[in-house]
């Protein structure tokens, strides 16, 4: 039977008591305002796992002062009974002042695939996403915990995160949900007007775009130009709309044979991520000979 649960302490004997029954146990971090990609990684989690834990928490740490923290949809009540039609044991939804208490003040602090993009744009951001989720592993101490491809950048970060602190948990990444249009499921999509709803659609035909163009051979500066152009073309202003290195987020080559789409932008005051792992192309050998 679902239970909710709101005290750190309880929660992580919970998954102890599990754990040392035998039982392996799943966790799906999330902030709530669940929609179909979150019941992918819960079915994904069910699957894998004996136990599923779910947690619904709005991370204040990762929002910068001019962002949407204080409307950020919460719907506790929503959320769960969502969630009691899947195969999840606990909903782990603390207060602020558990994941925060008072005189709080230790931060994790985040370089490598943190620094660019997001990043760059979101100054603080990847410090309270690792905090946070350094924070949701220690009362929630699962043996896997299950992100969405969707926050590319974000699952780089985690699995950097608990390589470098040897966190004792798996991280498995699964594929983005996507609505029938392909507009990569958000809990942000529920701010777009009518008006722009069809708009937001430009961030995944910007990437599409990007997929043939990289199969075709295109150098780097082609494609990005040419994700560009799809973005203005549907309304997007566009952030940032790019080509990396799947694990580090550097700029990668023209001859690159492995590469991830990030494209970034914003339609009247929601701002929306997207994201497209190119396929593995075969790249011509170059020439060393002198």
């Amino acid at each position: 039977m679902q239970q909710v649960v709101h005290d750190p302490d309880r929660m992580r004997a919970l998954v102890n008591e599990a754990r040392a029954a035998g039982q392996r146990v799943g966790f799906v971090p999330t902030m709530g305002a669940l929609h179909a990609g979150h019941t992918s990684l819960v079915a994904q989690a069910a699957r894998e796992c004996d136990r599923v834990a779910v947690s619904i928490f709005v991370n204040p740490m990762q929002f910068g002062p001019q962002e949407d923290f204080s409307r950020y949809p919460r719907t506790l009540a929503a959320d769960t009974a969502l969630l009691a039609a899947h195969d999840v044991d606990w909903i782990y939804a603390p207060e602020v002042s558990d994941v925060y208490p008072p005189g709080d003040a230790t931060r994790i602090v985040v370089g490598g695939p943190a620094v660019l993009f997001e990043g760059e744009r979101r100054p603080g951001h990847f410090d309270g996403v690792a905090t946070v989720v350094c924070k949701l592993f220690l009362a929630v101490p699962a043996d896997t915990a299950y992100f969405g491809a969707k926050d590319w950048q974000q699952t780089l970060v985690v699995k950097r995160l608990v390589c470098d602190l040897g966190l004792p948990i798996r991280i498995i990444v699964c594929p983005t949900m996507r609505e029938p249009d392909g507009l990569a499921m958000s809990s942000r999509n529920a701010y777009l007007s009518v008006a722009d709803r069809p708009r937001a659609v430009g961030l995944s035909k910007s990437l599409h775009r990007a997929a043939g163009l990289w199969s075709a051979g295109a150098d780097t500066a082609t494609i990005e130009q040419a994700m560009r152009e799809t973005l203005s073309a549907h309304g997007v202003v566009v952030d940032y709309a790019a080509l990396a290195d799947p694990e580090s987020l550097e700029p990668v080559p023209d001859d690159a044979a492995r590469a991830v789409a990030l494209v970034a932008g914003r339609l009247g005051s929601t701002r929306l991520i997207d994201n497209m792992e190119l396929p593995a192309r075969v790249t011509p050998q170059r020439d060393t000979k002198r």
